[in-house]
């Protein structure tokens, strides 16, 4: 028998892969971090002498969700401002917020409350962009938590970086710090094309494509934006993007609410990806991605929450019924974007697009054993005639019993393993009372 760290039984497993379907009382065996194997239960037992062995009679097992948007530190911003148009909300509160209260410690302990809501509610990956990126790297790394953490560039001098030279440097610095790291990579983060010039996004692009490392970028987030762009440089912000080189397989472009069908056809030619963030989108009423037609163009779509500032939370699975239920409206079609597909959007899309599709993304062997257990024995999610569409329309990240990432069980039966959870939440606390006491004044 071959020796394994870890066998998982479960009554459902969605590994994510080109066949799609679910496994009925089936076995996920662990070795070294990675996936060794998929298969049903007797076989598992006859093949694998397990050092653990975990019964989960009523679950579900599928990829970890992969959270391909956030500004993880604002955590510590949640509610601060709410109900506001866009521009308001950043530019006469969040902007102003951040001006006063940004430091290395305040990322350090929002990114760990960030981290702890995403873990209890399975996710296993997260896409960062935001100031002390080297801070979140740490954080991650530590902690264990896969991270792609953006190198932040914008044209405004912040605590962070005085200049675009200065954000690139850094950046620079972060990226080989970690580009052996086995949980965290880099990406490049320009804030988005009204915030970055374009000798600075000529630069990205030249290095981006030196280190095939994805740019990761809002754009076409609001119709303010667009009217903007084509005002300032006379073609709306995608255009311009192509016009520098940055329309590829390295894009990766956040928000997309405004999007012409010409421009669409494009995203798929060049092979970018779309990170569609739909409940933001809906609290800030910034405008609806067309979901099912990027999806009938080939397009790569995959979820993020945006930040807990804007949302308000981190909850993936909250984040795959409400693009489903979106989409269905927006196409007017109830089978616009199924349950399997935000499935997919959740997990393999969002993998793809930060290039850790080989690596992550769905229960195969070779891959990383990034994993999410989610309980559908509860009376609102039970009985089951298909488990992942009951996961997609009726469960919540309360239901998440374990998460995994490579292998390490950072979720036991709902509790953190690697977090102090009520350290993470005194400190968030304080940090509330001193914002709160701030804004009173």
């Amino acid at each position: 028998m071959e020796k394994i760290d870890t066998l998982i039984k479960a009554r459902w497993v969605a590994p994510v892969t080109a066949g799609g379907g679910v496994l009925e009382h089936h076995a996920v065996a662990v070795r070294q971090g990675r996936f060794v194997g998929v298969l049903p239960v007797a076989e598992a037992h006859e093949k694998y002498d397990a050092a653990e062995v975990l019964e989960r009679p009523g679950h579900l097992l599928i990829p970890g969700l992969v959270n391909a948007h956030t500004h993880a530190a604002m955590a510590l911003l949640r509610g601060l401002a709410d109900d506001l148009p866009l521009m308001t909300w950043l530019q006469q509160h969040i902007w102003p917020a951040e001006q006063r209260w940004m430091s290395a410690e305040f990322v350090e302990h929002g990114t760990e409350l960030a981290m702890a809501e995403m873990l209890l509610g399975g996710t296993t990956t997260f896409n960062d962009m935001y100031f002390f990126p080297d801070v979140v790297a740490r954080v991650a790394a530590r902690v264990g938590m896969r991270a792609c953490v953006g190198m932040i560039l914008i044209k405004f001098p912040t605590v962070w970086a005085g200049d675009p030279a200065e954000y690139l440097r850094k950046g620079l610095e972060l990226r080989d710090e970690y580009k052996s790291h086995p949980l965290v990579t880099t990406a490049f983060a320009p804030h988005a094309p009204y915030t970055v010039d374009d000798d600075q996004l000529l630069k990205v692009r030249s290095l981006a494509d030196e280190f095939e490392v994805p740019v990761h970028t809002h754009v076409h987030e609001t119709a303010d934006e667009v009217a903007g762009s084509v005002k300032d440089y006379g073609m709306r912000p995608l255009a311009r993007l192509d016009k520098l080189g940055l329309v590829s397989p390295l894009l990766m472009a956040v928000h997309a609410t405004q999007l012409q069908d010409s421009e669409i056809d494009m995203l798929a030619a060049a092979g970018s990806s779309v990170v569609h963030c739909p409940e933001s989108n809906l609290k800030l009423a910034s405008g609806f991605c067309p979901v099912a037609k990027l999806l009938g163009a080939g397009v790569n779509v995959c979820l993020g929450t945006d930040g807990a500032a804007s949302n308000n939370d981190l909850d993936m699975i909250g984040e795959m019924r409400s693009a489903a239920l979106l989409a269905k409206g927006l196409a007017g079609r109830a089978d616009a974007v199924s349950a399997e597909q935000a499935l997919a959007m959740a997990t393999l899309h969002g993998a793809r697009a930060l290039g850790l599709g080989d690596e992550t993304g769905s229960i195969e062997p070779g891959k990383w054993a990034d994993l999410c257990c989610i309980d559908l024995a509860r009376p609102g999610s039970w009985p089951v005639y298909d488990p992942v569409a009951q996961l997609v329309y009726t469960a919540t990240r309360d239901q998440v019993s374990d998460t995994w990432v490579a292998g390490r069980r950072m979720v036991a039966e709902g509790r953190l393993t690697r977090l102090d959870e009520t350290a993470i939440m005194e400190r968030a606390a304080t940090w509330g009372d001193r914002i709160a006491g701030a804004d009173r004044q």
